[in-house]
């Protein structure tokens, strides 16, 4: 994501852009398609339910990142000198996590409910957004509100799309490669952070 100081506006640094917020918004939503796909399992809802589920499940992960980045944009005043730093350490923080939790191959199935009540979703959905909080407190001391926007829609969107189709796999038995898909997750995360680092340092040399 490159610095809101820069004001090339190019194609070719748009499409980077699209990428980049593609690759964040994929990297959130993994916990979103495990969760879906095993609560479909388990409880055998409709697809009409399961639409319900994956609305709830791009909305919190919408939601939570947005609230980051309004925290994010108001400290941003206050470590502004430090900023790239602190949004590096956000992202290194949640991306090992990630990398961790997937090498260790956690399957505890915390989330299996036999009855999925419209509470249990947001529960569900809640669960899976908090490290999506930090993220976007990061996105805030990154970019402008305007750019935190779209790409928070981004993330909301794909979450949603993400999750209907963890739904899908579910219904149909179809395993997820939880493993894989969380280490994945968190190498484009600590990626990212990385790339936000390296450009502050080359733009202030």
């Amino acid at each position: 994501m490159h610095l809101r100081r820069r004001t090339d506006h190019s194609a070719t640094a748009f499409t980077m852009n699209i990428i980049e917020a593609l690759l964040l918004s994929l990297s959130l939503c993994v916990d979103s398609l495990v969760v879906s796909t095993t609560t479909a399992f388990h409880s055998k809802i409709s697809y009409r339910r399961g639409f319900v589920l994956a609305v709830v499940f791009g909305f919190c992960q919408g939601l939570f990142p947005m609230l980051g980045a309004l925290v994010g944009d108001v400290a941003r005043t206050f470590i502004e000198a430090v900023d790239h730093w602190v949004a590096f350490g956000l992202l290194l923080l949640v991306g090992g996590k990630m990398v961790v939790d997937g090498l260790r191959h956690k399957e505890e199935g915390e989330f299996k409910h036999t009855v999925v009540t419209l509470g249990t979703m947001f529960l569900l959905g809640i669960a899976t957004s908090i490290d999506a909080f930090a993220v976007g407190i990061g996105l805030g001391l990154e970019h402008t509100l305007k750019t935190v926007v779209w790409v928070v829609m981004a993330i909301g969107l794909t979450t949603f799309v993400v999750s209907f189709l963890g739904v899908h796999l579910g219904k149909r038995n179809i395993p997820v490669p939880e493993r894989t898909a969380t280490v994945i997750a968190g190498l484009v995360l600590i990626g990212l952070g990385t790339k936000i680092l390296l450009e502050h340092l080359l733009w202030a040399a």
